[in-house]
């Protein structure tokens, strides 16, 4: 880091201390404060350790996101006629303004474009830091992330612990989410859209406020990552629609709302279907088969040059048997791997003793609750339902397309929390179950 980035840097942690300290005395419950407090400095240092990083092995952040970034925000401040370029769209913007012909291809993706644009504002009230800009983008990235804490900690209070964990304190979504990326945006997305739905539909509580940042956090993902939108918010809504069902007391009344359930979800679904198909072809079935082979095929192109690149040991070829050979493989791959003997550099060695912490208590939990508790908890509980699926499905197509340790452990961040939630709840109805089981048993001797 320069000297601005160190003068600066520790100025604006103190400034969003000053904003985290004023919204943590608004938090009432003893248990909320603590993590909130201890989240904030976690991610302080996270940001440090993703600076560095970053700085010592230039990727997206240092080489495209925030020299570009940096670069609008120059030619705003020579030529104020340059603002305009905050208000196009990346396949509009002057490639003959770039910093490097090498970048400019990048560009004609909004997703990238996004970003660069967002660094670009963001250098206003920093000065053109990198320290600073990636302070805001880790900040954003922890309201979100405790938005999402907060909603299961109002479902599951006495599971603070594990959720803290899952949620707060997970390794690879506190460091990944961190820094100039797509991730920490994501990941603040992902949290807002899930406590603002649920505290608009489920709680009703500030309804048109709650609206308004659901549909933000939604066009957030849609233009950065659409595929993590569209994988999560139908389960989401599920799991909300479900909820409220489990309330309806009427056996009548429950048969015909998950009657209409029915139907409208399948007429939403072709519905959906055809709009994706027509209106943004990339994600139609065909095409989409097309992409997963090309991206495999990109990753293997680069295997020999990569030394973090691997192999699913799964060749698609878009058939249905390849498909049915690669989901097993994907999930494994996004959830399990790298395995310790494939890592190669610092950052994957440490994803890989994560992955493998996940995979032993993955095997804990279903050997311990056996597979049709295990199995029957997904389908009987909405909660678990809906993360093991957002999960699962998140797996594969991160697993299919991604050939690579080092982007690997980045893109798959949004599922873990959930994953690993979803453990946790299988592994208490296992806890509840055996307890009662025990305080049966020890109730006639007791008489």
């Amino acid at each position: 880091m320069g000297f601005r980035d160190l003068i600066l840097f520790p100025l604006f942690v103190y400034i969003f201390h000053l904003i985290f300290s004023a919204r943590r005395k608004k938090i009432k419950d003893p248990v909320l404060k603590k993590y909130h407090l201890v989240a904030f400095w976690v991610k302080i240092f996270a940001t440090m350790a993703a600076v560095a990083f970053n700085l010592s092995s230039p990727g997206d952040s240092i080489t495209l996101y925030f020299p570009e970034g940096l670069n609008i925000f120059q030619l705003i401040l020579h030529d104020p006629s340059h603002i305009k370029w905050l208000l196009v769209t990346g396949d509009q913007f002057d490639l003959s303004l770039t910093t490097s012909q090498y970048t400019e291809g990048y560009f004609r993706s909004e997703s990238n474009f996004f970003v660069i644009r967002l660094v670009a504002i963001l250098s206003f009230f920093c000065f053109g830091s990198y320290a600073v800009v990636s302070l805001f983008f880790s900040m954003f990235a922890l309201t979100g992330i405790w938005k999402l804490f907060v909603f299961f900690y109002d479902l599951y209070p006495d599971l603070h612990k594990q959720l803290a964990i899952a949620v707060l304190f997970l390794p690879t979504v506190v460091f990944w989410s961190s820094g100039v990326l797509k991730d920490p945006i994501c990941m603040g997305a992902l949290g807002w859209l899930t406590y603002s739905i649920n505290h608009a539909i489920y709680k009703k509580q500030h309804v048109a406020r709650n609206v308004v940042i659901a549909i933000c956090s939604s066009w957030i993902l849609s233009i950065v990552k659409p595929y993590i939108l569209y994988s999560f918010l139908p389960l989401l809504i599920l799991y909300l629609v479900l909820a409220n069902i489990y309330l309806i007391k009427n056996p009548l009344t429950k048969f015909i709302t998950i009657l209409a359930i029915a139907i409208f979800g399948i007429a939403g679904s072709y519905y959906l279907s055809n709009v994706l198909q027509k209106e943004m072809g990339d994600f139609s079935s065909e095409k989409l088969s097309i992409a997963v082979q090309m991206q495999q095929s990109n990753f293997l192109a680069l295997s020999d040059h990569a030394e973090s690149s691997f192999s699913l040991g799964v060749e698609y070829d878009g058939s249905t048997g390849s498909l049915l050979r690669t989901i097993p493989a994907a999930v494994n791959a996004t959830l399990f791997r790298p395995y310790l003997w494939e890592s190669k550099k610092i950052s994957t060695l440490l994803s890989s003793i994560e992955s493998l912490s996940l995979m032993l208590f993955t095997l804990f939990v279903l050997f311990k609750a056996g597979p049709i508790l295990f199995f029957k908890t997904i389908f009987a509980n909405p909660m678990v339902m809906f993360c093991f699926f957002f999960s699962i499905i998140f797996a594969i197509f991160i697993g299919a397309t991604t050939l690579n340790f080092g982007t690997l452990v980045r893109y798959k961040i949004p599922c873990m929390p959930f994953f690993i939630i979803a453990l946790i709840l299988i592994n208490q109805r296992r806890k509840v179950l055996q307890a009662t089981k025990m305080a049966l048993k020890t109730a006639p001797l007791n008489n």
